[in-house]
């Protein structure tokens, strides 16, 4: 549960950044890469 809150809060902030669409795009892969490593060390 910790992780998960720490990936949204991370991702919270990323997104906060952006300022372009393409720099959205860049916030949401990056968001994306967070979750998919925080879902693989829950599964392990």
């Amino acid at each position: 549960m910790k992780p998960m809150i720490a990936v949204l809060i991370s991702a919270a902030m990323t997104l906060a950044g952006c300022n372009t669409l393409e720099g959205l795009g860049q916030d949401v892969q990056k968001a994306g890469s967070a979750i998919e490593k925080a879902g693989s060390k829950a599964g392990n």
